[in-house]
């Protein structure tokens, strides 16, 4: 029997009548032969409600007791679910994180997955069960919940499918698939039939939201295939798998952009070895994320060094950054929120000439200044202000013709 593991998220699950939808789709999969592990998030809101309860009594909340509190809303979704298809006559079992023996780290709100242990799943499908994980949780060594931060649903199906090796890992959202952009932005936006797993990585690292970084990375990395569906369509979807030759003969897939990002300065820095490690050590030492990086040439023996993190992190940046530039006698340390970052992704651009060319022209055509420019093989991202963010995609997806599908090969 194949064994399919699904996810839905918090907009698939928001009420009873969607809780009983999505678990009349799973009873169709069992009744197809299928062997069934479903993956859910809190209902759509429920963290956000819990987060702001904690605020009220404790602000900010003590990070081991707010992934205690977070925990629950996934606990109540899984019992709810597994309530439902047992009175519908299918035999089903819910499991909380450790439970279902998700193991990982320590770093409460952002957890890493280590390992699944998956015995007790196992045992629970050999009895013909459909089996239901809370998604977005674990716990540590010692037994303590975790939580692994917005998006980890996406992140706990997909490694609990890998463990499983899996036939088929599908994520279900409230969007049919993946676009060449973001349809909100722009009603243009195609939905892609396919895209590679490297791709995908990108764009999700980028701003697009319909898949977490992690989840991408894990099935990239034990091959899982990966489809991303919607719940309230019977649509196939986007299938995210390893780049074929269709991918590579396009140069661009699809247009990202992120307006969660700061931008931090520092001036006349002075320009000797290991000088840039005092700054970006501490930074990482304290779980920020640095994105792009900019060192100007040395003039007088001094630079000006400029980077990139995410808005929610920038407040204490900046006061890492300014008591290292106190101490390596440094100038002054400057920030920017009103930036955002716009990239365009593609794994045909290994073998295509002139598109940073194309993408700076676009932009430049268009009256949009570049600050900042990041490339690697398969992406080119610039900052530019953020009141230009939607006016950007449009002119990037136009530019690339990604409205029209490719020629079929």
């Amino acid at each position: 029997m194949p064994l399919i593991v699904q996810k839905y998220g918090g907009t698939s699950v928001a009420n009873p009548d969607r809780i009983a939808n999505v678990a009349n789709r799973v009873i169709k999969g069992v009744m197809d032969g299928n062997k069934m592990v479903v993956v859910l998030s809190a209902m759509a809101g429920e963290t956000d409600r819990l987060i702001n309860l904690a605020k009220e009594l404790s602000d900010p909340p003590d990070p081991r007791e707010l992934d205690v509190l977070l925990a629950t809303g996934e606990q109540v979704t899984v019992s709810l679910f597994s309530m439902y298809l047992r009175s519908q006559g299918v035999d089903a079992t819910s499991l909380l994180g450790h439970q279902a023996r998700i193991y990982t780290d320590r770093a409460y709100g952002r957890a890493r997955i280590i390992g699944i242990d998956t015995g007790r799943i196992r045992e629970e499908l050999k009895k013909g069960r459909v089996v239901t994980v809370a998604g977005f949780q674990g716990v540590d060594e010692v037994g303590n919940i975790t939580t692994l931060g917005r998006g980890g649903s996406d992140t706990t199906a997909v490694a609990v499918a890998a463990a499983l090796k899996a036939d088929l890992c599908e994520i279900y959202t409230d969007v049919e698939g993946v676009y060449t952009t973001d349809p909100r932005v722009y009603e243009r936006a195609r939905l892609l039939d396919k895209i590679s797993y490297d791709e995908m990585l990108e764009m999700a690292s980028l701003g697009a939201k319909v898949l977490e970084i992690r989840s991408v990375g894990f099935a990239k990395q034990y091959r899982v295939p990966l489809r991303v569906r919607s719940t309230f369509s019977d649509h196939p979807g986007t299938l995210v798998c390893m780049e074929d030759d269709d991918m590579e003969a396009i140069p661009v897939s699809g247009v990202a952009f992120s307006r969660n990002e700061a931008r931090v300065s520092i001036t006349r820095v002075p320009d000797r070895p290991g000088i840039a490690v005092r700054f970006f050590e501490p930074v990482a030492a304290a779980n920020i994320v640095v994105d792009l990086i900019i060192q100007n040439t040395s003039i007088d023996g001094l630079a000006d060094i400029t980077f990139t993190v995410p808005k929610s992190d920038l407040a204490k940046t900046l006061e890492i950054v300014r008591n290292v530039a106190r101490e390596v006698g440094a100038g002054e340390v400057h920030s920017d929120e009103k930036i955002a970052k716009i990239s365009i992704v593609g794994v045909g651009m290994r073998n295509n000439a002139g598109i940073a060319s194309r993408m700076f022209n676009a932009l430049a055509q268009a009256g949009i200044n570049i600050m900042m420019i990041s490339t690697s093989e398969i992406k080119i991202s610039c900052v530019i202000e953020d009141k230009y963010t939607e006016l950007a995609v449009r002119v990037l997806h136009d530019a690339f013709g990604l409205e029209t599908p490719p020629p079929k090969r």
